[in-house]
């Protein structure tokens, strides 16, 4: 059997190690060091509920194209969901149910490309996909508001990246960037790009 190469990310050491303990006496897995993490193929992180922190550590998790991230939570609260979608969160496990077989049942979806969620996230799931749609059909014509790079810069901002570290990405001056902005911030009539960045999202263009 292949063992397949795990990280833990954790918000506190007995957390990680709890996890760890569990999954380390597992024949279909192996734990990995943090000096090796690049190795992984699954991404765990587990933590009491999902703040900034760990919404950043999410987005550098979901660049990292080849690994697929498992979210273990010990409050999943209303607003967690949308951040789990952006950051590409394809299995979700509540801390109180995550024994060691739901933590290798989790394991393996995840590197069959499956995803999971407990029974009463689907139905918030599918409701918040629902809202989305409903906002886009109202929205009518704002979805070819956004041209390719404009949905692009404002993506960027999204996952954290400044002015330069954008111009670097796509290849433009940071000048160039800037202008995209205002043109965006304009033509929509949005305070900055904060409420661009909301828009957009608001309104599924990005």
């Amino acid at each position: 059997m292949t063992r397949i190469p795990v990280a833990v990310y954790a918000s506190d050491p007995i957390l990680e190690a709890g996890v760890t303990h569990q999954l380390r006496m597992r024949p279909e897995v192996e734990m990995l060091r943090p000096s090796d993490e690049q190795r992984a193929e699954v991404s765990l992180v587990v933590v009491d509920r999902l703040d900034d922190a760990s919404g950043q550590l999410l987005r550098r998790l979901q660049r990292a194209s080849s690994v697929r991230t498992g979210l273990i939570i010990g409050e999943f609260e209303q607003d967690a969901l949308q951040t789990t979608i952006e950051c590409g969160v394809a299995a979700v496990l509540r801390r109180r149910d995550a024994d060691q077989d739901r933590l290798v049942g989790m394991i393996t979806a995840l590197v069959r490309g499956e995803g999971v969620l407990p029974g009463d996230m689907v139905g918030r799931l599918l409701d918040h996909v629902g809202k989305l749609q409903r906002s886009v059909a109202t929205a009518g014509h704002t979805l070819s508001t956004l041209a390719t790079r404009e949905a692009e810069v404002l993506r960027l901002i999204a996952d954290g990246f400044d002015t330069r570290e954008i111009s670097v990405k796509m290849s433009y001056s940071e000048r160039t960037v800037k202008n995209i902005l205002q043109e965006v911030t304009s033509r929509l009539q949005l305070r900055n790009r904060a409420h661009a960045v909301g828009y957009a999202m608001r309104h599924g263009l990005i």
